[in-house]
């Protein structure tokens, strides 16, 4: 037989059931109070102390509380944990309630939908996306509720979709119907929350935000989207922006993966912010400065006009040492006006957050002033924009005082001679507690007793308190006693009591009116909004553009000029962020230069020379140049790239379960599959995550496919120096090489580009600055030159030009195909490191195999065929 509850936990129950997969915060008094497996699970995660109810029941019901007033940091605590809370409110007062007191959900607040951001997370979005596929297209809405940005875009296959995802860092993810198990499982991977929104809501609101939007499939994705913010917000959303439509390859598309390469935001080490590119541009002075920075490394522009705008901004910047110092001066004082607006409408704006305003409000006719004193047609339309809200201003200045309390609902928010009726009610309350004051001078002199005061407290009002030892000094039958203490004793006298009347009575008004005038001036600030985000949105622009002036300056970058002739210049050119670390002096430049006649770049040279930091900061000047932020080197002419693909370093995807070369292999066909003409491609040692002639077979393969079908500009560096004769044969493949040379028996790393390539390998001097064991270097040593004496070129990949397939270069036709045995033997995949005294002629399996090789048509295959292809060869060799 079940357990009947009490009324209370009944109505907590029936909330309960309405948000089964959330944590709900029960309003109990000055408490919020957590039940059952909520209690248990909450307990644990935010470190309260686990109590119970119905102590003598032989099943206590589990409760832990925290305090209303804290409530807000305990709810982030989970939010950043990945789950939702139910914020349940008394919608009554107790005092006046007859029998239960009615509450009810007011709020959900779920990982995408949180508001108050604090610290490093202010200077980030935090986005809530929604999902709908029909007719296998992909749309997705996204916002940040804190700022009311909303967009809407369309795929055409799930993997953009999830790039586009994990490049947004969403956190919870919307859908009306029933997402693919395939979709699903790669949103749970990455802990992104995955939210159902049972119907679209017929709500105003819905049509008004998606008024702009042609395509039906994003009108659909934008109404599940906000009728989810409709159903869990439950209050008004006027801040949301009408929905815009925006087309991905209207930018340089650059994937999650290349961004993770190029630590564009987060360094690949440490997993943090220091050491990035971000990090390195980000001079911004406000916090919507710095999340516009971001955006716009996300997605760097590919129409020139758009770039050259955004480069003539900060040339008058930084041309304007004096004025741009007085722009950073006003600017710090500006607080996050997006957020801010975004607090206004949904209604939980306070005082001080209205003064922020007001004093970021005043410092935009100084922002204008030193705008228009630079004189420069560039800067007109940031200018227009820039409506300083006088109105706004003014009324927030007249009506808050400039230090106000953190609650609306209890006073002294509302300036004096604001409201008449306030005054007057103020002046009551002034008064009353001078009279108070002068009843405790008079109660004292009748009665003789020095230390009787006069207090007040919200449960017995006021008294006057003696002290136990006095109290035959008190006057028969005028005091009525209110409450015993362990020294003192509490009365109250007729006159106190109508006095207290007045007073109290006075100051519930006082109180209940003030509430009621700050919400009128929050509903005037809430019908600027749209003005606000206006301004809000040239002020981080400026921003961000005075940023890229900060560090062209201080940095010695230079504005790159553009080209649509498929040509690439950088004189001296640098990585931005190793730079900053080493400083301008010690850092040694290179050129890269990559005319209409060459199309890749072929680096060889030594591990630790610097060949990744050579592809990185041409990827890193091709980012700065297309954000409109000039680039580290002396001079630069640049094409317009329309997306970087990169293949930098060896890493397993822990998240797909997928190994090292498995990953090397997906990335680089997905360059090879999509990359065009005006694309970047950076590929660093591709091939050496598996035997010696699979890796070279594999690399020649690649080389040959961009430079045959894709025509991309590429970066390929390289291990097997036996590449280097492709440019014998691929006329717009160019050899280059990152100097070493030795130097009484050590090796020196010149850190510079030059033509040609690299006369040998220094793998075992590296090993030997690595500190490997001398007798190990020894060892080593005296097996490089029995393989070099042995074997010569035997495994130098070259192109047989009838065949067009990879054979060794001194190889020697054989009379018998059954016992060729010209090339070293390989053992699971590798070359033979100590050979035997004789060696094996083939068996007719293998030389089958061999043949196979020699008959493949390597240039009708992707990479990946080929990679499929050598796996099959590997486990018939097992």
């Amino acid at each position: 037989m079940a357990k009947k509850l009490t009324p209370m936990m009944e109505q907590y129950q029936k909330v309960k059931d309405q948000y089964p997969d959330a944590f709900l915060f029960y309003r109990l008094g000055d408490f919020y109070e957590l039940f059952n497996d909520d209690a248990v699970k909450g307990a644990q995660l935010l470190e309260l102390t686990l109590t119970s109810r119905s102590h003598s029941s032989k099943n206590p019901i589990p409760m832990c509380g925290v305090p209303h007033r804290a409530v807000e940091n305990y709810v982030d605590i989970l939010i950043d944990k990945g789950y939702k809370v139910a914020i349940c409110e008394q919608m009554e007062d107790p005092k006046k309630a007859k029998g239960m007191v009615k509450r009810a959900v007011t709020r959900l607040v779920t990982p995408g939908t949180q508001m108050d951001l604090k610290g490093d997370q202010a200077q980030t979005n935090n986005y809530l996306s929604a999902i709908y596929i029909n007719d296998q297209t992909f749309s997705l809405a996204y916002t940040d509720l804190s700022t009311g940005e909303l967009k809407t875009t369309t795929f055409q296959s799930e993997a953009t979709l999830i790039n586009e995802l994990i490049n947004l860092q969403t956190r919870e993810v919307v859908h009306l119907e029933k997402l693919p198990a395939s979709l699903i499982d790669q949103l749970q991977k990455r802990n992104i929350l995955i939210s159902s929104q049972p119907e679209i809501s017929k709500e105003s609101e819905v049509s008004y935000l998606i008024q702009n939007l042609d395509d039906k499939n994003q009108k659909h994705v934008v109404a599940i989207l906000v009728s989810y913010l409709l159903t869990t917000q439950k209050r008004s959303l006027a801040h949301l922006q009408i929905a815009q439509a925006y087309q991905p390859n209207s930018f340089m598309k650059i994937d999650h993966y290349s961004k993770t390469n190029l630590e564009l935001m987060t360094n690949m080490r440490s997993g943090k912010r220091q050491g990035t590119l971000v990090w390195l541009l980000d001079e911004t002075k406000t916090a919507m400065g710095s999340r516009l920075l971001k955006r716009w490394l996300d997605r760097p522009l590919i129409n020139q006009e758009q770039i050259i705008e955004r480069q003539d901004k900060v040339q008058v910047l930084l041309d304007n040492y004096f004025e741009r110092k007085n722009l950073q001066e006003e600017l710090i004082k500006v607080y996050d006006l997006e957020r801010l607006a975004g607090r206004v409408a949904y209604g939980n704006v306070n005082g001080r957050d209205l003064i922020q305003l007001k004093t970021s409000l005043q410092q935009v006719p100084k922002i204008k002033y030193v705008l228009e004193t630079m004189d420069s047609p560039v800067l007109d339309e940031l200018v227009n924009k820039m409506d300083p809200l006088e109105d706004i201003a003014n009324l927030i200045d007249q009506a808050i005082v400039d230090d106000p309390p953190i609650s609306v609902t209890e006073g002294g928010v509302i300036k004096n001679h604001y409201n008449d009726q306030l005054d007057q009610y103020r002046d009551a309350m002034n008064n009353g507690k001078q009279w108070i004051a002068d009843l405790q001078q008079k109660e004292r002199e009748t009665t003789g007793i020095n230390n009787l005061k006069i207090g007040y407290n919200h449960v017995f009002g006021y008294y006057i308190e003696v002290t136990k030892v006095n109290l035959d000094k008190l006057p028969e039958g005028r005091y009525e006693r209110k409450q015993t203490l362990t020294n003192a004793e509490r009365f109250s006298t007729p006159e106190l009591k109508e006095k207290e009347a007045l007073i109290l009575g006075a100051q519930e008004k006082s109180t209940s009116l003030e509430y009621d005038l700050f919400v009128e001036v929050r509903e005037k600030v809430k019908a600027a909004i749209e003005r606000l985000q206006t301004l809000a949105s040239a002020l981080s622009e400026l921003d961000v553009l005075q940023s890229f002036a900060v560090v062209s300056e201080d940095y010695h970058f230079v504005r790159p000029q553009l080209n649509h002739d498929h040509q690439l210049m950088i004189k001296n050119g640098r990585h931005p962020v190793v730079e900053k670390f080493m400083g301008h002096q010690e850092y040694v430049p290179n050129d890269v230069k990559m005319g209409k006649d060459t199309d890749i770049l072929l680096i060889t040279g030594p591990n630790m020379s610097g060949k990744s930091t050579y592809m990185r900061q041409l990827a890193l000047s091709a980012v700065m140049t297309q954000i409109g932020c000039f680039i580290p080197a002396d001079k630069a002419n640049m094409p317009i790239f329309d997306q970087i693909f990169t293949r930098i370093g060896a890493a397993d995807d822990l998240v797909s379960g997928e190994s090292t070369f498995m990953v090397e292999m997906m990335e680089a066909n997905n360059a090879l599959m999509h990359a065009t003409p005006n694309s970047l491609i950076l590929f660093d040692e591709i091939g050496r995550g598996t035997a010696t002639y699979d890796g070279m077979a594999l690399a020649q393969a690649i080389i040959e496919y961009v430079h045959n079908n894709v025509h991309a500009k590429t970066l390929f560096s390289t291990h097997y120096h036996e590449l280097t004769s492709l440019d014998e044969q691929l006329h717009k493949l160019h050899n280059v090489h990152v100097g070493a040379t030795e130097k009484n028996g050590e090796l020196i790393f010149l850190h510079k580009v030059t033509s040609g390539p690299a006369d040998k390998s220094y793998g075992i001097h590296v090993a030997k600055l690595a500190g490997m064991p001398q007798q190990l270097l020894t060892r080593a040593n005296q097996i490089l030159n029995q393989l070099e004496g042995q074997h010569g070129n035997d495994h130098v990949v070259g192109q047989n030009q009838q065949d067009n397939v990879v054979t060794t270069v001194n190889e020697k036709p054989s009379e018998n195909t059954e016992k060729v045995n010209e090339l070293p033997e390989e053992k699971n995949g590798q070359l033979e490191l100590f050979p035997t005294d004789s060696q094996p002629q083939l068996s007719k399996k293998n030389a089958q195999l061999l043949k196979q090789i020699k008959d493949l048509n390597l240039m009708g295959m992707t990479p990946m065929d080929v990679m499929n292809k050598v796996y099959e060869w590997q486990q018939k060799l097992k």
